[in-house]
């Protein structure tokens, strides 16, 4: 029945059945009932106009379901019980016919067995309970799901989440779930959505039946009896974050798909309807966003406790199964990998082959490429013979890596032929559940998991295939979920293989031969360049576990003995223990920056797990880096949580008598994080002389922390630096109060804190303090303007310890300079560094820098960068460089708009000054005949200068 011709002429049956006072009737009811359901109201007609009339200005004037309702409203009130009996009937008997129609549809979907008996029947199992959870969230008798209107459900790729949203509408339709709750489930997938372009809800129902020709009235007379269903909501392509105002409410109307969806979802149509959503954990930021407080949420967990459950059915023998169990439970990257039960399949497939063989699992089964390689040799071996083995495993991984470098991971039959399978090549690799048929894109196919699609292009990257692309490389679209960016589980599997035992996993089943030296001898150099130069990729842990994935000794040694700096971020035991490895090889090892999350939060259950006890040995192991790297130097702990038993740990290393580290830094740590034993460890190791909290707010409790440490006299603490730490005006006198009481405080860094007036005079005052020995400060960017410089100026002049003062980009102006520049004019003013780059001022402000340098011989480094000096400025000054009492060595003046101009005058500097060792002239324009007048300066016997920035020609 459509929206038009067939439902008019059914309601003008209705209205035939009328007698001349029942229509009358009907007619005098209808413009309030109408009223009752908001604009547009029915227009005044003649009442002497036929019930054709009456059907025709209703079916123009509102939706379907509109109609029906109030059709049924006055036949109730005229008391024309026997018509709305008759309606009632037809729309029970449409529900039973739509769920006949589900069945029909999800039944085979369900039913069809792809892998063995056990794997089935353990997901079945895990299935039914989720299936269970989804009933109670519906059900209206539950109180706290009662204003449940969406239900998401999240879970990792290959976790089961389709199968669960088919079982349940299977379930639905046979009336096991959800009872007197949905007359209707609208089943829509994500590759539907991405489909469409512009379409109306009424199109949207209706592709479910077979004729096209849904009851679209009675499906939406009552929208709370409707649930929507959206598979895969990770993969809709588009915007659901729209204006209030491009939103509809019309179910007939032609709108773009993102207005239906968005309009759906907000109720704005369909209002009271439920949704039903699946996606995966990448796709939080969007489920967060539609989620609303009543809403739930569910995983599709794969506890500890199933994993063991499933490698108890899968074995049979109770004794195999627990050897099989705890030898995966023992290796964190297996246990990861154990993470769905496909990938639990294919491990234990792997691991039982090799027990059947009696080989010993900790030398045949080390890494994620020996599972993946005796999967596929012994899979395709076992079915095929030696040379049709490795015809298959050609085809398998040249289909593999053109599909990831073409974003395909579904794959048509064209495809298939394109790399040389027949379609009794594919019927072998579906027996043996290498290919499948997709379970969203209908005749197409793709391989059992990602991850071994990966593994087969890993394989590809080492062999000599043919070369051949794929039809499908030629769509120009392609779903978010076929766009394939990362490629490093492909990188990992590649340094797995060039490991020579793990190589002949596949040659010796397969008779294939891989190529290793050429890429050997590349990767060596990448992993070499990237161990020095971080940008490409942020932190070394991905590294780490392709070296990890190598396992051999020489080869891991070549690349760790380049590394002088690691940054690794841990966010699980598997992180933590590849890190422990790679850098157990790390000899040349000065700096470590480490990130530690989740892993070692305080919470209140005191239990220790198996898995927390490994977390802690494989911390105890990166700790000890701390005094068994006799070069290691410097340590960054960077947004980490550490609860109090591996902060004891970390300490322990740290007060060890081989603890050679200059530095500890402590970035972006938590409100509330106080270090109480790692300050203790500060004091007992002699050797740490700088400390930095950064990039956190800093409590009472810990400056009065840092007042004990600072004030040991085993302390050694000569640099302390809060940077960026947000310091309130209360944090200023604790920091006066340290300068004054610690005797060894050599340094402080403020940088990036904001100050004002009276913040400065706090510092200022402590500085000229008997007992205050500090002789930098570093105060860059710290929002200090030119009504600062007059106390900062009286503490140079006063001050006989401070030595460096660093003031870069703050606005301070021409006048703030100048008054800063005054106490330099007095040779009692001991001040021998001092940086104002990026302070705004001009080269007006050269005149009385120039005074100084001739007047005082104490300053020895003059920091101007990033200031409009110009070429006049630059005339001043090099007029005070070659005076006799002036003794700098260095002076910075890139980006300070010098041009030739002031080339000549610079050269002379380059030949008269006896003491400037260092020039910087970066970001300057100075044009070819600049450069070559400094270059005949440099070039000169009386140039002194050893290092130089050079400028932009």
């Amino acid at each position: 029945m459509t929206e038009s011709g067939s439902y008019e002429f059914d309601l003008l049956w209705y209205l035939e059945k009328l007698n001349k006072r029942d229509f009358q009737n009907l007619k005098n009811h209808l413009a309030q009932e109408c009223l009752e359901i908001g604009p547009p109201p029915i227009p005044r007609f003649d009442v002497s106009k036929t019930k054709a009339d009456l059907v025709n200005l209703l079916t123009t004037s509102y939706e379907a379901q509109h109609v029906w309702n109030i059709m049924y409203n006055v036949l109730h009130k005229i008391q024309r019980k026997d018509l709305c009996e008759k309606i009632n009937a037809r729309r029970s008997c449409n529900k039973e016919t739509y769920k006949i129609f589900m069945k029909k549809k999800f039944l085979p979907q369900w039913e069809r067995c792809l892998y063995n008996d056990v794997h089935n029947e353990f997901c079945k199992e895990m299935i039914t309970e989720i299936i269970d959870k989804l009933d109670c969230a519906f059900n209206p008798t539950n109180t706290e799901s009662a204003k449940v209107l969406n239900a998401f459900l999240v879970g990792q790729t290959a976790a089961g989440k389709t199968m669960v949203l088919r079982r349940a509408m299977f379930e639905w339709a046979n009336g096991k779930i959800w009872k007197n709750m949905f007359s209707y489930v609208v089943y829509i997938t994500s590759h539907e959505i991405n489909q469409m372009a512009n379409s109306s809800l009424v199109e949207l129902i209706s592709k479910d039946w077979p004729d096209g020709q849904p009851p679209t009235a009675d499906i939406l007379s009552d929208p709370q009896k409707i649930l929507f269903v959206l598979e895969d909501l990770d993969n809709v392509e588009i915007n659901l974050n729209l204006n209030t105002s491009a939103l509809c409410g019309d179910s007939r109307e032609q709108i773009p798909v993102s207005v239906l969806l968005a309009s759906l979802l907000t109720r704005k149509m369909a209002p009271g309807c439920s949704f039903l959503i699946s996606s995966r954990p990448d796709a939080a930021a969007a489920t967060w966003a539609l989620m609303k407080k009543t809403d739930t949420l569910l995983t599709l967990p794969f506890s500890c406790e199933m994993k063991q459950k499933y490698f108890t059915l899968f074995f049979k023998d109770s004794q195999r199964a627990m050897t099989a169990f705890k030898f995966v439970q023992e290796n964190e990257i297996f246990m990861h990998l154990c993470q769905v039960p496909i990938l639990c399949w294919i491990t234990c497939i792997s691991l039982n082959r090799q027990m059947d063989k009696g080989d010993d699992l900790k030398h045949s089964c080390q890494t994620l490429t020996d599972i993946y390689a005796h999967f596929l040799a012994d899979t395709l071996a076992s079915e095929a013979a030696n040379q049709y083995a490795l015809v298959l495993l050609q085809r398998l991984c040249s289909l593999a890596l053109e599909g990831l470098l073409h974003d395909t991971l579904h794959f048509t039959e064209e495809d298939l032929r394109s790399v040389g399978f027949t379609m009794a090549d594919v019927s072998t690799l579906q027996t043996l559940k290498i290919l499948l048929p997709s379970n969203n894109r209908k005749d197409h196919y793709t391989f059992t998991h990602l991850k071994l699609q990966e593994f087969c292009a890993a394989v590809a990257f080492m062999m000599e295939l043919t070369e051949s692309q794929i039809p499908s490389a030629r769509e120009s679209c392609k779903e978010k979920r076929e766009r394939y960016t990362d490629f490093s589980p492909v990188i990992t599997s590649i340094f797995g293989l060039l490991n020579e035992k793990r190589r002949q996993t596949l040659e010796t089943a397969l008779g294939c031969h891989l190529l290793t030296r050429n890429i050997r001898q590349y990767l060596l150099q990448e992993m070499k360049c990237f161990g020095n130069n971080l940008k490409p990729i942020g932190h070394h842990t991905p590294l780490f576990y392709c070296l990890f994935e190598n396992q051999e000794e020489e080869f891991v040694k070549q690349v760790m003995d380049s590394f002088l700096e690691a940054t690794i971020y841990v966010q699980n035991n598997g992180d933590l223990m590849v890190s422990s490895y790679c850098l157990g090889y790390c000899h040349p090892l000065q700096k470590l920056k480490l990130g530690i999350r989740h892993i070692f939060e305080n919470k209140s259950n005191v239990t220790i797990t198996s898995s927390k006890m490994k977390s802690l040995v494989y911390w105890r192991d990166i700790c000890s880096l701390l005094h068994t790297k006799r070069n290691l130097q410097e340590l960054e702990l960077c947004n980490s949580d550490l609860d109090d038993t591996s902060e004891r740990v970390l300490c322990k290393a740290l007060r060890h008598p081989s603890c050679q580290l200059h530095t500890l830094k402590l970035t972006y740590f938590s409100v509330g994080s106080t270090f109480e034993d790692v300050f203790k460890a500060v004091v007992h190791n002699q050797h740490l002389t700088f400390l930095s909290l950064s990039c956190m707010p800093i409590s009472l409790k810990v400056f009065s922390l840092l007042h004990e440490v600072l004030a040991n006299p085993m302390c050694s603490i000569q640099h302390l630096s809060l940077m960026k730490c947000d310091l309130k005006a209360s944090a200023y006198e604790e920091i006066a109060s340290l300068l004054i009481s610690s005797r060894k405080l050599k340094k402080l860094t403020l940088s990036k804190n904001p100050l004002n007036d009276h913040r400065v005079k706090i510092l200022c005052d402590a500085l000229l303090h008997p007992d205050c020995a500090l002789e930098s400060l570093v105060l860059l960017f710290c929002c200090i303007t030119k009504s600062c410089c007059n106390v900062l100026a009286r503490t140079l002049m006063i001050s006989e310890t401070l030595k460096h003062l660093d003031l870069s980009v703050n606005y301070l102006q021409n006048d703030g300079v100048m008054l800063l520049i005054l106490p330099l004019v007095f040779t009692t003013c001991t001040l021998q560094e001092l940086e104002l780059s990026g302070c705004f001022f001009t080269g007006d402000a050269c005149r009385q820098i120039a005074f100084a340098l001739k007047s005082n011989p104490n300053l020895k480094s003059l920091e101007l960068g990033s200031n409009h000096i110009g070429d006049a400025g630059m005339e001043l000054l090099c007029d005070s460089l070659t005076h006799p009492n002036c003794k700098l060595e260095n002076i910075g003046l890139e980006e300070c708009m010098l041009t030739s101009a002031c080339c000549a005058s610079l050269a002379s500097v380059l030949i008269g000054s006896r003491t400037l060792r260092k020039l910087n002239l970066l970001g300057n324009k100075l044009g070819d005949e600049g450069i070559v007048q400094l270059l005949e300066g440099l070039g000169h016997p009386d140039c002194v200068l050893e290092t130089v920035g050079r400028a932009h020609t």
